[in-house]
């Protein structure tokens, strides 16, 4: 479940932060790759929808990392492209989960596990490192809790790949991946009403700061 885990950056952060928050992106990138593939080789929507989620994890991180060093106009624009990109994905998994179903292909559930539980190892390793900044500000906080809430996803797609194996049907990663498609979407709807919102704001009070004052201009 793709998270908006975007806050102002710490103005000091703890030491190694940065560099959790790097190793944490290149993890997070190889497995939107990884369980890419394996979703088009498998033909689980579930596993589709979990790779979506690691690449929006991996816009978030990047935001971190740069963006949310600039001004709030640049990282309005900035968000906006993310939760257009995050609700287009959901809109993809939900293309997908019709074909499949209309299409009565059962996917491959060996894989489906197996990737799936290589994604729960990354979400839970990469959770653990950050676990010494829960405690942080909020966005020393949020990255923890989107890695923590991930690792509970990859349950759900496990207990998908179970459930296809259990009953043959595709039904059990149709309902994983309808849901996590929904939550993108939502998601997305979210951070762009939240970054029309920074964009206005921050456009207003610029305008504002531009204008003379009253005193200045009776001069």
């Amino acid at each position: 479940m793709a998270c908006s885990c975007s806050a102002p950056e710490p103005k000091s952060p703890a030491p190694g932060f940065r560099r959790a928050l790097w190793i944490a992106l290149w993890v997070n990138l190889a497995m939107f790759f990884v369980e890419g593939l394996a979703s088009l080789q498998s033909n689980s929507v579930s596993l589709l929808a979990d790779a979506i989620d690691f690449f929006g994890d991996s816009a978030n991180y990047i935001l971190s990392l740069t963006v949310l060093s600039m001004g709030m106009i640049w990282r309005g624009r900035a968000a906006m492209i993310k939760g257009l990109t995050m609700a287009t994905f959901g809109l993809v998994v939900w293309t997908r989960a019709i074909w499949i179903a209309q299409s009565g292909i059962t996917p491959e559930p060996l894989t489906m596990g197996a990737v799936g539980l290589l994604a729960l190892v990354a979400n839970v390793s990469v959770a653990v490192m950050l676990f010494r900044f829960r405690e942080g500000d909020s966005d020393m906080r949020s990255v923890w809790l989107c890695s923590r809430n991930d690792a509970i996803g990859n349950i759900a797609v496990m207990g998908a790949a179970f459930g296809v194996f259990g009953t043959g049907s595709a039904w059990p990663d149709l309902i994983v991946a309808a849901i996590m498609g929904s939550l993108a979407v939502t998601a997305g709807v979210s951070v762009v009403r939240h970054a029309r919102k920074d964009i206005a704001e921050a456009r207003a009070t610029n305008a504002q700061a531009a204008s003379p004052s009253p005193a200045t201009g009776s001069r």
